[in-house]
């Protein structure tokens, strides 16, 4: 089967960074789905790794954790699906990823593809939405007010593409008041799109930003450079509010939260996967919701640009977009040339 993969770490602008190949073709196993890849979108994590990451002797790094496509065969275990069936997915980040025309995928980590949606739309969604929703509902824990007058959130990072889901959660799903970051005007127009009750400025000083607001959030989810953020988070939030980061920043002074009692949360949506938790087939049906909410009109996907056909080239271009931090929404990428 084709396949984009590489050896070694590299810059993006090698042409060895990302490669075609040619790769074997998976068996489905247990509850394993063996998925036929129709779409795919690209995240900051296919980056990181690929800056990371080396191949074990022998092998190649496959990266790519989103796709949209039809199962082909199961496992012995599955119960959920069935050849057929159209699903959409994140995956899980150590086994090989959907750069490919062929996927294993647990079952329990999967969800069925929104119906209103095609492929290309519907592969824009997992990742962000099942980092989104973890973080709003389950780290957070937005539904459980904090005491006092503070039902509002600030999300950090407005346009990318955990953001862009976020924001259309809490207002389909919460009572919030929601505040987002954008630093243009093109990424301020995006955010008002998906249902911002206000934009701020993350290039400007926030709590200068939040007293003319008159606001005083009780949740602040950051999804980008929150090191930059984080003394204006602390200064901002309400007492015993709740701080959730989903970036990795290379230091994080937690002690100004102290005096306000503020807890502080961390996201990642591998985890269940990887650790093959008793949970782990929450992700199932959080993506059903998910899908559920984008047929009755309530959310919409967050694809923005698509790069084409599934190739080396194409995923390399989208590797530098990303790596621009100037990406609003998603990326996407639609089948192999000739498939």
């Amino acid at each position: 089967m084709r396949a984009v993969a590489y050896e070694k770490p590299q810059d993006i602008t090698s042409e060895t960074s990302l490669v075609d190949v040619e790769r074997p073709m998976p068996e489905a196993k247990g509850h394993d789905l063996l998925v036929e890849i129709k779409a795919i979108s690209v995240n900051p994590v296919d980056t990181k790794v690929r800056k990371s990451r080396e191949a074990a002797p022998g092998g190649l790094v496959q990266l790519g954790w989103d796709a949209a496509g039809v199962v082909k065969s199961v496992g012995s275990n599955v119960t959920l699906f069935k050849p057929g069936d159209e699903v959409f997915y994140a995956g899980v980040i150590n086994r090989d990823g959907t750069n490919a025309e062929y996927h294993l995928v647990d079952e329990r980590i999967v969800g069925a593809k929104p119906r209103s949606l095609n492929f290309t739309q519907a592969a824009a969604l997992p990742l962000t939405s099942i980092t989104a929703y973890e973080m709003l509902f389950e780290r957070l824990q937005v539904k459980d007010p904090i005491p006092g007058d503070f039902r509002s959130i600030l999300v950090i990072g407005g346009a990318g593409g955990v953001s862009s889901i976020a924001i259309q959660l809490a207002r389909q799903l919460t009572d919030l008041t929601v505040i987002a970051t954008s630093s243009r005007p093109v990424t301020a127009e995006w955010v008002k799109s998906l249902g911002a009750h206000h934009v701020v400025s993350h290039s400007q000083p926030l709590p200068e930003q939040f007293k003319a607001l008159g606001i005083t959030p009780g949740f602040v989810f950051s999804t980008t450079h929150t090191d930059q953020h984080v003394a204006g988070i602390a200064e901002i939030i309400a007492p015993q509010g709740r701080f959730g980061l989903i970036d990795d920043p290379s230091e994080l002074n937690v002690k100004p939260f102290k005096g306000k009692s503020v807890s502080i949360h961390w996201e990642s949506m591998f985890t269940r996967a990887v650790f093959g938790t008793s949970d782990m087939i929450e992700q199932h049906k959080l993506l059903n919701q998910v899908a559920d909410l984008v047929d009755a009109g309530k959310i919409k996907t967050t694809a923005a640009e698509s790069y084409g056909k599934i190739n080396a080239a194409n995923l390399r271009r989208a590797h530098r977009q990303i790596e621009s931090h100037t990406t609003i929404g998603k990326i996407v990428l639609e089948g192999f040339q000739g498939g």
